[in-house]
């Protein structure tokens, strides 16, 4: 994984001494919070409903057992106790305050992160497959691309004062497990019939109030041409993109009102513009960075056989545990969502724990993932069961991943200021009403996502069943939406009509399970049934 040099650190560090001293004068009263708030917007730091909410980095999903720590030591020193995972592969504090956010800075900057871009009208925690490196079916690790992309983008001119926040994913794989074209710009690593290596580039994805599922802009781009495209993309949104109505200021309404074709034309020509000036990342930088991605000394030799005897073991390695490219090694995600918890909270003890388990059986390298889990990316497969029976004594074997309980929400009402309803107790209720594993297994892969508002941060246009909070007439309701997926085959879900109460969304998700199961061919997931049948036979079930 990549390493600070000096000019990171010095950066970090530097920027930890500035907000010092501007959380000093706001404490002191020499600054208002009009004043503050944009400069400690671009510190990851909100004012939310209750305290200060602090968004940590961390790129692409990777980091150390040594920074894992610290996520722990922080949640216990100056949180409650625990950090919440988000669908951005980051961290959030919910209980800060603002006298210790400058403490907090420091130590993340003494373990090589920091909280920079995490908020404010900026490009924001670069994302990537959390499988990067690992997986059995990637062309090669997206990850140095993705290095690339945060390292010459932070602080940039051209991408400091944008209309609004912006948000780059990046793949290897055919199984999109980055949600790319849900993004403001998704790259996705191929070859050409040269065996050429390039990237496939979608721009003007994204969800919120007007959710779009990104458009193909380039087939083919090559790798070497990556940074230089994406600022071709950015100068043109900038030149064009609507900055008097907040509602329409991302890069997905530009690219929905000007067209594909005419959008893509304006990118490709800014692009030769920028070609002529000779404004590409040298080579040379690039295998740098990539240096730091070098594949581990996984061991030659090791067998495949894993011992099932045990029959939650058993269970556990079918559902949570993935292949590795290397023999004798997988990849485990380990279940933040057991039933009745809080989606994407870990406490202190055990982010340290995890910590300690990366760093014995994973090379030292853990991973967040986009449904608020955590990987271990290069396990040896005879070390599975001793590390599934560590994390059975501590709560964290749920073997639940891609079924109904593996819920993403967001921190909703709770805590969010934005929020209009409350997405943790839905959750909740729902993950209990579909307690028992066996009929969880029934059902098969089903994506469930949450959302307290219509911005979206947890995904529910994404959802293969998907539920949105508003507010109706200073009441909590909950729409409920099908046919979703942020996979490599994009859709948007469908509002079903009216909403529901609490309890409501809860029976109305079980009718729709109930219609599922009813109707389904042999070897369907949900979403396969729901694209066959169609929207009414579920809206039947659901209003009769």
């Amino acid at each position: 994984m990549y390493r600070y040099d000096k000019y990171d650190q010095a950066i970090v560090d530097a920027r930890v001494e500035e907000f010092r001293d501007q959380a000093r004068r706001r404490l002191a009263g020499q600054l208002t919070d009009d004043q503050f708030k944009p400069l400690r917007l671009k510190n990851g730091l909100y004012l939310q409903l209750h305290a200060y909410m602090l968004r940590v980095a961390i790129p692409y999903g990777t980091l150390d057992s040594r920074q894992m720590r610290m996520l722990g030591h922080i949640a216990r020193k100056y949180d409650r106790g625990y950090g919440h995972f988000t669908t951005r592969q980051n961290l959030q504090y919910n209980w800060i305050k603002l006298e210790e956010a400058g403490d907090i800075l420091a130590d993340l900057a003494s373990v090589e992160m920091h909280a920079i871009q995490t908020s404010g009208e900026s490009i924001r925690n670069l994302s990537s497959d959390q499988y990067a490196g690992a997986a059995a079916d990637e062309v090669c690790d997206p990850r140095p691309w993705a290095e690339l992309i945060r390292q010459a983008t932070t602080f940039h001119p051209e991408f400091s004062y944008l209309p609004r926040k912006f948000k780059i994913a990046v793949t290897a794989a055919d199984e999109d497990r980055a949600a790319i074209r849900l993004h403001d710009i998704g790259l996705k690593l191929v070859k050409n019939d040269a065996g050429k290596l390039g990237f496939e580039v979608y721009i003007g994805g994204g969800m919120g109030r007007t959710p779009f599922v990104a458009p193909l802009i380039r087939p083919f781009l090559p790798a070497d041409d990556l940074f230089s495209y994406i600022e071709a993309a950015l100068r043109v949104w900038n030149r064009n993109g609507r900055r008097d109505n907040i509602h329409k200021q991302r890069i997905k309404i530009l690219v929905h009102e000007l067209g594909q074709e005419e959008f893509t034309r304006q990118v490709e020509a800014e692009w030769q513009h920028i070609l002529a000036n000779g404004s590409n990342v040298p080579r040379e930088e690039f295998d740098r960075i990539a240096a730091f991605f070098e594949p581990p000394p996984f061991e030659t030799g090791l067998t495949d056989e894993i011992d099932r005897t045990d029959p939650d073991f058993a269970l556990w390695v079918d559902q949570n545990v993935k292949a590795h490219k290397a023999p004798g090694y997988a990849i485990v995600n380990i279940s933040l969502k057991p039933v009745g918890g809080i989606p994407g909270d870990a406490t202190a003890g055990q982010i340290e724990l995890i910590a300690d388990l990366g760093e014995k059986y994973s090379f030292d390298e853990l991973r967040v993932t986009h449904a608020q889990n955590i990987v271990l990316p290069h396990v040896r497969k005879a070390d599975l069961y001793t590390l599934w029976q560590i994390l059975d004594e501590n709560g964290l074997a749920t073997a639940n991943l891609d079924l109904i309980s593996d819920i993403i929400a967001c921190p909703g009402l709770d805590y969010c200021s934005l929020a209009n309803a409350r997405s943790i107790p839905v959750a909740q209720k729902i993950a209990t009403r579909f307690a028992d594993l066996g009929r969880q297994r029934e059902l098969g892969e089903l994506k469930l996502k949450i959302s307290g508002c219509i911005n979206a941060c947890g995904h529910h246009h994404a959802g293969h069943i998907g539920i949105l909070g508003v507010d109706k007439k200073g009441t909590e309701n909950y729409q409920l939406l099908l046919g979703g997926s942020g996979a490599e085959d994009a859709s948007l879900g469908k509002i079903t009509g009216p909403g529901f109460s609490e309890d409501g969304v809860v029976d109305a998700v079980e009718r729709v399970t109930d219609k599922y199961l009813a109707v389904r061919e042999e070897g369907e997931r949900f979403l396969d049934t729901y694209r066959r049948v169609g929207f009414e036979p579920f809206k039947e079930a659901i209003y009769g």
